[in-house]
């Protein structure tokens, strides 16, 4: 793997780790919608990362779903509990985004937080077990 790839791959997953991080804090003040939102975005993060490590590019976020799940859910890489997650959140910060009245609570969002860990957890071991 080149030193290029290599810090592009490393910068995707640590944007990812911040935008959870994010998410995090928006939690402690009851911001519901901005935490979708974040969730969301820590796993687009590292899915494109590993996208771009097999050599995908998508450039939009449905094509990175689409990618994702055709690449690594179908084909039994990652578990289709993962791709249901990342579809389920991908909806999520879509209507939370562009929909008017939608309202998400802590109930909804707290049970996105520890499947996001573990999927970002993922992610980032399959990433790095082809760094080295």
């Amino acid at each position: 793997m080149t030193d290029d790839l290599s810090d592009y791959l490393n910068y995707r997953l640590q944007r990812s780790s911040e935008t959870l991080n994010d998410e995090k804090l928006l939690a402690r003040h009851e911001s519901w919608n901005s935490c979708v939102n974040r969730l969301y975005y820590a796993c687009f993060y590292a899915v494109n990362a590993l996208l771009y490590s097999k050599g995908i590019e998508p450039k939009t976020h449905k094509g990175v779903r689409i990618k994702f799940l055709n690449e690594f859910i179908k084909t039994g890489i990652i578990d289709k509990n993962f791709g249901k997650l990342y579809t389920d959140l991908f909806d999520l910060r879509q209507e939370g985004d562009y929909s008017d009245f939608i309202t998400f609570d802590k109930e909804l969002v707290f049970s996105f937080i520890d499947k996001c860990d573990e999927f970002l957890m993922r992610i980032e071991a399959m990433i790095k077990s082809n760094m080295t």
